[in-house]
């Protein structure tokens, strides 16, 4: 393969805590690989959908109807989003924005390989440092703060500065 490619990766999001899970990514998005995508979210150890009961997805043809009857078969509702409705899906949508205006606009990943790495530095981020405004100001996944700690403010970064974030060292 040579020149360049679109690579589709799929991703879920855990509605009420806002968590990100990218489950794959591919040149191909084929039927086969969609109801690999369902297994892999079915896992019963570590399956995004193991304690859930509804999927929402938009009208996207990739989610056919033997996906949709794969997830309801293990009684998980499909949500099928109204065409052109992107309002209805506004947290999947400013994830995506906030990636590629954060991240994928700054490089030029040069395969498959590097995309992953950096999808998952920036998921990574988003979790553990990145302040998000909708959930009062705070992290997705909150970090240890000592009260009353007047430590000096560092810096760190991920993707060779490209993603930096701030916090308090311990006094």
């Amino acid at each position: 393969m040579k020149g360049l490619l679109t690579l589709y990766v799929i991703f879920v999001i855990d509605l009420p805590i806002r968590r990100i899970t990218i489950c794959g990514m591919t040149i191909h998005p084929d039927e086969s690989w969609i109801l690999q995508m369902s297994r892999i979210l079915l896992d019963p150890v570590f399956g995004f959908l193991r304690d859930k009961k509804h999927l929402v997805v938009d009208r996207d043809t990739k989610y056919s109807a033997e996906f949709r009857s794969a997830l309801e078969r293990e009684g998980i509702g499909v949500i099928r989003l109204p065409p052109r409705s992107p309002n209805m899906n506004a947290y999947a949508e400013r994830f995506v924005r906030s990636v590629r205006e954060e991240c994928l606009s700054k490089l030029i990943p040069i395969g498959p390989r590097m995309l992953r790495r950096s999808l998952r530095e920036y998921t990574e981020h988003y979790h553990l440092e990145r302040n998000h405004q909708g959930i009062g100001n705070r992290t997705i996944i909150p970090f240890a703060v000592l009260a009353g700690a007047r430590g000096t403010v560092d810096s760190g970064r991920r993707l060779g500065g490209l993603l930096n974030y701030y916090y308090r060292a311990a006094a």
